[in-house]
């Protein structure tokens, strides 16, 4: 406001107040006339102003000064009377390049305190011209806390909340973030933002974050998946609240992924097959399949993406868990189940440079689980034997295959001996389990029908290495067939649990001995094994279909498949330790 809207503003004040005059009574210490800019009204003429309605029962407050000088949560005033229960005034004036040094307000005008200002119950406001220069251009409301005898309050007290966005604001997640919190604060301190000082939570939470040794994981954690908390154990996250989704979002969702791109390989496969031409299946089929697969997969591995960029601290947690490790595999077996189940027409341009990408992440994987099996430890294959392991070998056996589709010889060899060595040891550790060793809870009853996946698919990979279906690739069929009846027949065994990821187990093992029966009645034609070809083809698709339907409505509707991860929050140090 410039000096002439403020002269502006002067006369209609006193138009106002000279209209009021027979409202109110006002008392002056001189008998001079102030100036027109100057007068005294009571507060209760203005509506704009805090007033007390009773002023007989409730006296208003002692006199104030908003200066510049005064220290905020000071006492302005002393009166000797003492002081009484007020309500708080709150008062704002407009800018003004007058330089405005104090602003008074009272109801009405009493004889002067002991520091020279007008005593309680008077209304007027004093100005300054002094000191133009140094005139304050903006207004900040003013609130005196006048029951606690004319204290003015922080800043922080009066200052008004956004409720949503402060109940939004929980950084007990930014130590899981890729980038610090310090970091961040900086960068806002950088843009110019006033940031508020770190809580103690923080410092504690970086201190859990560190890198966690194996024996942390079975002193924390229980359970044949290592994914529930012990009772004497502490959570670095709060378990009041939901987490943010990307840290509820584990690894194992690329089961979804094998699941759907094995369907891929199952229906180009009886679309393609001389056992199953009778049933005058389509290739439409398998590159209707192979775009959904590929969707689906997309989508997955971006929001795991999504994690390791913003989330990395979980990710990393989980690659040093030693039973969600295995896990890590399956983003490499889908790509690979996906470049196996393209369509025929497709198949025969795939370059033979793919398969290399595909193996070389698979290779050093294995050269860290494998090692990690042999030498000992509290990672050695004993301690750590669980069903999910066979994901580590399968991939061996699913890119011998792939190799042996593209023509390529060595390699192919190369992994499936390696594979077929590694599963004959996984598969005695987990018949033999030790005493030690947890027996599988009902909700991890699927994760058997991993025992299958393994000798299928090996069975499919030594038959398209050989160009035939022969005996080594017979005996490795048996031995799925049998574990599949004897899984088969055990139906109280797989029911009475609550859905989950751990059910997308089912499909990838069904489907894969489903394609190896097709591919043994290709060799072995007869109304039998054609039969037994359908059937398995038949249930493999029915359960991948109703775990698809199951999925999206646990996901979109219930929302309940992704509760919070509780084997990545454990903290560096032992409760008892940190006490």
């Amino acid at each position: 406001m410039d000096f002439i809207g403020f002269e502006v503003w002067c006369r209609f004040s006193c138009f106002l107040m000279d209209g009021i005059t027979d409202l109110c009574s006002v008392k002056q210490d001189s008998p001079d006339t102030p100036p027109s800019v100057i007068q005294y009204v009571t507060s209760t003429a203005i509506d704009v102003f805090d007033t007390v309605t009773d002023q007989c029962q409730l006296p208003c407050p002692p006199a104030f000064i908003s200066s510049p000088d005064l220290p905020v949560g000071k006492d302005v005033t002393s009166p000797a009377n003492g002081s009484h229960p007020v309500h708080a005034i709150s008062i704002s004036m407009p800018s003004s390049p007058l330089g405005m040094e104090r602003v008074l307000f009272m109801d009405e005008l009493g004889p002067e305190d002991s520091n020279g200002f007008p005593g309680p119950c008077a209304t007027s406001m004093v100005f300054s011209d002094e000191n133009q220069s140094q005139a304050r251009f903006h207004s900040q409301p003013i609130y005196l806390d006048a029951v606690g005898n004319g204290i003015l309050l922080e800043p922080s007290v009066w200052q008004p909340k956004n409720l949503r966005i402060d109940t939004q604001k929980d950084i007990r997640f930014d130590s899981f973030r890729t980038q610090s919190v310090k970091q961040e604060r900086q960068n806002s301190q950088f843009r110019g933002k006033k940031q508020e000082p770190e809580p103690e939570v923080g410092a504690s939470q970086s201190a859990g974050l560190e890198y966690l040794p194996v024996h942390r994981y079975f002193d924390a954690l229980e359970g044949p998946e290592l994914d529930t908390l012990k009772a004497s154990e502490e959570l670095v996250l709060p378990e009041d609240k939901q987490w943010p989704f990307l840290l509820r979002y584990p690894i194992s969702s690329f089961g979804v992924c094998l699941g759907l791109g094995s369907q891929t390989i199952l229906w180009k496969t009886i679309a393609t097959s001389s056992s199953t031409r009778f049933l005058n299946i389509d290739v439409d089929t398998n590159i209707i399949l192979w775009c959904i697969s590929v969707v689906v997969t997309a989508t997955v591995s971006f929001i795991y993406s999504l994690k390791i960029i913003f989330y990395f601290e979980a990710v990393r947690r989980e690659y040093y868990h030693p039973i969600r490790v295995n896990f890590f595999f399956a983003p490499w077996i889908a790509l690979l189940i996906l470049a196996q189940g393209v369509p025929p027409s497709v198949e025969k341009n795939l370059p033979t440079a793919l398969w290399y990408i595909l193996m070389t992440p698979i290779f050093f994987l294995e050269l860290k689980i494998y090692g990690q099996w042999m030498s000992g430890g509290k990672r050695r294959l004993s301690k750590v034997s669980n069903p999910s392991n066979h994901l580590s070998i399968v991939g061996n056996f699913v890119g011998a295959l792939l190799g042996a589709s593209m023509g390529l010889k060595e390699g192919p060899i190369f992994f499936f001996a390696v594979g077929l060595a590694h599963y004959v040891v996984l598969f005695v550790t987990l018949y033999q389990r030790l005493p030690t060793n947890e027996t599988l809870p009902k909700d991890l009853h699927p994760v058997f029908f991993l025992f299958i996946a393994a000798p299928s698919v090996a069975s499919t990979a030594w038959a398209r290495i050989q160009g035939t279906f022969d005996h080594a690739s017979r005996i490795s069929y048996f031995v799925a067939l049998f574990l599949y009846i004897t899984l088969a027949v055990r139906v109280n065994f797989f029911r009475g649990f609550k859905f989950s990821l751990a059910w997308w187990a089912y499909t990838f093992p069904m489907t894969g001995a489903a394609v190896a029966t097709i591919k043994y009645s290709d060799e072995v034609k007869n109304p039998v094994t054609q039969t037994l070809s359908i059937i398995l083809s038949a249930v493999s698709t029915l359960t991948v279909t109703t775990l698809l339907f199951t999925t999206i409505y646990h996901t979109f509707v219930l929302r309940d498949l992704f509760p919070n991860d509780i084997a990545i929050a454990i903290s560096h140090e032992r409760t008892m330790d940190k006490n």
